[in-house]
């Protein structure tokens, strides 16, 4: 049965973490965001996140967002500094073009870092990018 399910592979939609100012705290944190890159809606958009290692596991947060344009983004959560030791985990699954997509994007630990940064497709920023 869980042969016949056909999920195809994903491309043009990534997550991304980008350092940016908090207006109110003036400090700079790291935010997760989900980009849609295809030229079709992202629909009934579910995100499973959590952190790990060998020995510590943070909890597990879900988000959702009903609807993701074509060429826009969604900010997913803030990252705490403590979170990007640990492997940070975005299992993210929804509908587009009548079927159901899944991805697991995965920063290992440490990987977020000002080093690291690169262009981000469609933010027109510069953050650490998973494909």
């Amino acid at each position: 049965m869980k042969k016949d399910i056909d999920i195809p592979e994903v491309t043009d939609v990534y997550v991304a973490a980008v350092r940016e100012e908090h207006e109110e705290y003036g400090s700079l944190d790291w935010n997760a965001y989900l980009i849609n890159d295809l030229a079709e809606t992202l629909e009934s958009v579910l995100i499973v996140s959590r952190g790990y290692d060998g020995t510590r596991e943070t909890s597990v947060m879900r988000h959702s967002i009903a609807k993701l344009p074509p060429q826009s983004f969604a900010k997913v959560e803030f990252l705490q500094d403590d979170v990007l030791q640990l492997n940070n985990e975005f299992s993210v699954s929804f509908f587009a073009e009548g079927k159901m997509f899944h991805k697991k994007f995965v920063f290992k630990k440490n990987s977020i870092n000002e080093k690291a940064l690169r262009e981000v497709p469609v933010m027109q920023k510069k953050g650490v990018l998973l494909k």
